[in-house]
């Protein structure tokens, strides 16, 4: 199945997008993360094409092909899902299935809460419904038998306080090598991980991402998660643009939770499916009390695991192919 390239260019915002399947097809856009590209969905794009659905997945903001901002505001939340909207609105449907993962998970959830309209249904891998904030309210998602208060306030989530107090610095070191960066993050769910302090928890006090280290680790990469070529397009991208846009969508709590209070009822009435990774410790559904918000608010909620890490669909792609179809399939 082939995946074309397309543009969508605006007054305000200019989308870069994959594309694969029947241009008629159900309509189903998938919103990737930190520190990504639409390039992340490959195996769903073509896998979901291939069955007759207008499979879509945009480059978002300040990534890949996709416009650039200068300004931390200007990839809040609110921002973000108006170009979303954008995109919805030129594809001409009536509804799409939303799918996010890691940052582009709030995407999706905030379509389904503020443009219903626009939503069929709504997914997500790895980051349930309710986040998206302010990495202080997060107390729910921190396993302190594992993170005590006194000695990990913030548990594995210390390393977003590093972006609001140390931006600059969070940046450069990321920057010193955009190639071993990609090459270290992504790596496939390891169960020896279970009941370990995530070094996510430490990069405060270790002053930035790599044990103190000003030089980012040398590791090979990871081909059960990543080929070589894969590799190189997301740093080629990475080196190209830089980690301001990608990093900025960190910093922008209190203005993503003033966007959230714009609609005060939080439930979710469309059917919503969530797919756990048993080896993320950082989005650690599996501890913690992370996932109660989304299972308060939403109605038809489908939960299914995979014994991934936080890449499942690039780690698994074939079980979360499977249990996106099956849902998708119920929904008919």
């Amino acid at each position: 199945m082939n995946i074309s390239e397309n543009f969508l260019s605006t007054e305000r915002h200019k989308t870069f997008y994959l594309a694969s399947g029947p241009e008629d097809g159900p309509l189903l856009i998938m919103t990737h993360g930190w520190p990504e590209l639409s390039l992340s969905w490959r195996h769903q794009l073509k896998y979901f094409g291939a069955k007759g659905f207008r499979a879509v997945a945009p480059d978002m903001r300040g990534y890949g092909r996709s416009s650039i901002y200068e300004r931390h505001q200007d990839y809040s939340q609110e921002e973000i899902v108006l170009d979303m909207c954008e995109l919805f609105e030129s594809l001409e449907r009536e509804s799409a299935v939303w799918i996010g993962h890691d940052w582009g998970s709030p995407v999706a959830w905030n379509m389904a809460l503020h443009h219903p309209e626009y939503v069929r249904a709504v997914g997500s891998l790895c980051v349930p419904y309710r986040f998206g904030g302010h990495p202080k309210s997060l107390e729910h998602a921190i396993n302190r038998q594992l993170y005590p208060k006194e000695e990990y306030p913030y548990g594995q989530w210390d390393y977003q306080l590093f972006y609001y107090e140390n931006f600059d610095l969070a940046q450069q070191q990321m920057e010193t090598d955009p190639y071993r960066m990609v090459k270290l993050l992504f790596r496939k769910g390891d169960s020896k991980g279970v009941g370990v302090i995530a070094g996510t928890a430490s990069t405060r006090k270790n002053n930035g991402w790599f044990g103190g280290s000003k030089i980012i680790p040398d590791v090979d990469v990871d081909t059960d998660v990543v080929s070589e070529e894969d590799a190189q397009i997301f740093a080629k991208y990475l080196t190209n643009n830089g980690f301001y846009g990608p990093n900025s969508w960190y910093v922008n709590g209190e203005a993503n939770e003033t966007f959230d209070a714009k609609e005060p009822n939080k439930n979710l009435e469309m059917p919503v499916l969530f797919i756990h990774a048993t080896y993320d410790y950082v989005c650690d559904t599996t501890t913690t009390r992370f996932a109660e918000p989304m299972r308060k608010h939403c109605h038809r909620l489908t939960e299914r695991r995979i014994d991934s890490g936080h890449w499942m669909a690039q780690e698994k792609p074939e079980e979360v192919n499977c249990m996106i179809e099956e849902w998708l399939e119920s929904l008919e």
